[in-house]
């Protein structure tokens, strides 16, 4: 039996598993992020992330203890494909979760901080109560860098193949296109939709899920995809098109994972969008959509030596609980995902 509780922020779901993991090693929320990989303990995040009980862009977490006693919890973030680094939405869901289940104490008309170690480091959930009900979750974020600006992308850039490799395909329409690289939390691709002849909507979204794992791959292995400090955190985990629809304002959807659609206008990603604007000289509010319409608001709270501290403001709302289970006959087993 696993017991899991339910959120979504901007439309994004988020499945937190409170009861039925096996314990999961590991001296840091880092390191525990690698012993997940066990075939004991992943195959709960493939029960309740692939169908029939999840779906192919469902997104949920394991709690775990933090590295230390400066913070509340400890969470591993999940998707279909495995393990992310960071996750801004679910850390504004679990915000709201550990306020409304008790599991941190709240100023029923105030902010209340929720310290949380996730794996890229130790982040905050400022949660806003009015009336002893949750009203607003302010996202801050480990600090958020620019690595790379104007990476060539096609066909194939980090490959070393050649144009006439890439076929006639999505990875065709990369000649020309290039991408801005930042970090935050985990490591983003940046490329405007326009470069394309597209824009962030939902009648394009099967055009921009193709393209997507075509940066993804194009960047494989290029030096712009390395975390400076911790090879762990390397790889780019997803690929944010966005439009530009005036000052402070930008509407996004960010493709992350082996094709991976995040419906909220992801928090991280967010975060790494800032950095890239604010190293443009942006200092602004930023007014981020998705391409289902919610919101973030971001800003830069701080600038230091490492990077900007980006906060991110949004909101999560329970949408159910749940009690699965997995019947030893059944053929399906842990279960399937279709893309």
């Amino acid at each position: 039996m696993i017991h899991t509780i339910d959120y979504h922020t901007g439309g994004e779901p988020f499945r937190i598993v409170t009861a039925g993991v096996p314990d999961i090693p590991g001296d840091t929320v880092l390191g525990r992020r690698e012993a997940a990989r066990a075939p004991e303990i992943d195959e709960v995040r493939r029960l309740l992330c692939h169908e029939p009980r999840g779906h192919a862009d469902m997104y949920g977490c394991f709690l775990v203890p933090p590295d230390d006693q400066g913070a509340d919890l400890g969470v591993l973030f999940w998707h279909k494909d495995g393990y992310s680094t960071a996750c801004g939405h679910g850390t504004i869901a679990l915000g709201v979760y550990a306020v409304e289940s008790g599991l941190v104490k709240a100023d029923p008309d105030g902010d209340t901080d929720v310290v949380v170690d996730v794996p890229s480091g130790r982040v905050t959930a400022r949660v806003r109560c009015a009336a002893g009900l949750v009203e607003a979750v302010t996202f801050r974020n480990v600090p958020s860098y620019v690595l790379a600006r104007g990476v060539e992308l096609g066909p194939l850039a980090g490959s070393g193949s050649s144009p006439a490799d890439a076929g006639s395909g999505p990875s065709a329409r990369l000649a020309g296109v290039t991408a801005d690289v930042s970090y935050g939390g985990a490591i983003y691709a940046s490329v405007p939709a326009s470069a394309f002849g597209l824009s962030v909507a939902p009648e394009h979204l099967t055009e921009l899920i193709a393209l997507g794992r075509a940066v993804k791959a194009a960047l494989s292995g290029h030096p712009a995809a390395r975390h400076p400090d911790d090879d762990r955190l390397s790889g780019i985990y997803g690929v944010i098109f966005y439009d530009d629809l005036g000052p402070g304002r930008q509407r996004n959807v960010t493709v992350f994972a082996d094709g991976e659609v995040d419906r909220s206008p992801c928090g991280s990603g967010t975060a790494a969008r800032l950095a890239l604007l604010h190293a443009d000289g942006f200092t602004g509010t930023l007014v981020h959509e998705s391409i289902v319409g919610t919101t973030f608001r971001a800003r830069v709270a701080e600038v230091t030596e490492a990077g900007i501290i980006p906060e991110v403001e949004g909101m999560a709302y329970r949408t159910g609980e749940h009690r699965f289970t997995l019947d030893p006959r059944d053929p399906v087993g842990t279960g399937f995902t279709l893309r």
